[in-house]
């Protein structure tokens, strides 16, 4: 990456399935995130719990002695529904508070395989970086083509102009991880003139906590 100015990142929020999926690369890959993250002193931030390649990275990362935090809504840890939380677990009480408080404590993003729920979280990133209210790197680990559908889906709504040309540049992805931590490294944001000028003010009934209930 010579030349290239570096952004420090901390801590990587990681959305991905509870379960392991049918192709046995996509627990490899989560394994190898997790070590890779783990080499580079990143810490993770994830949605708690040890179910599918959720666990496969917590545990992974965690073997390498840096922080994991589970950011997990109550709802999930009655009667142990998602399994013990490989570190510091904090309780939330809805999917939205959970996911704000993802995007507070983490300096950037990535999505591995997974269903409805991952594909929430990950557009829900997006959705807020074009917003302007974080300037956040997110990316996809494309596992086997896994999101090849998706990213072709989105390329689509570039060309229909429904998405442009700038947003579509929110979404980072690679095959590999030690090359999608490089491109989140190297990420540098350019927001839409017209929404940069959107302010968004805490509120007063959450003191320090975004008022992010604007969704696209």
């Amino acid at each position: 990456m010579e030349g290239v100015s570096v952004r420090k990142i901390k801590k990587i929020c990681v959305f991905c399935g509870a379960n392991s999926g049918k192709d046995v690369a996509f627990v490899n890959a989560a394994f190898h995130l997790g070590e890779v993250l783990g080499k580079r002193k990143i810490d993770l931030v994830y949605g708690g719990g040890k179910l599918g390649l959720m666990g496969c990275v917590s545990t992974a990362i965690a073997q390498h002695e840096r922080q994991v935090l589970g950011i997990i809504p109550s709802a999930f840890t009655v009667n142990n529904l998602v399994g013990e939380t490989c570190g510091k677990e904090i309780k939330v009480a809805t999917m939205q508070e959970r996911l704000v408080m993802m995007m507070e404590l983490s300096d950037a993003f990535i999505a591995l395989p997974g269903g409805f729920g991952t594909l929430e979280e990950l557009f829900q990133m997006i959705s807020w970086a074009q917003l302007n209210i974080h300037n956040k790197p997110i990316g996809v680990l494309n596992i086997n083509g896994f999101f090849n559908g998706l990213l072709s889906f989105v390329d689509h709504a570039v060309k229909q102009e429904f998405i442009t040309p700038r947003a579509r540049k929110i979404l980072i992805s690679a095959t590999t991880a030690d090359e999608l931590v490089d491109k989140l490294q190297a990420f540098r944001f350019e927001s839409d003139p017209a929404l940069s000028k959107l302010k968004w003010s805490p509120s007063s009934s959450q003191k320090e906590k975004l008022d992010l209930t604007l969704r696209l």
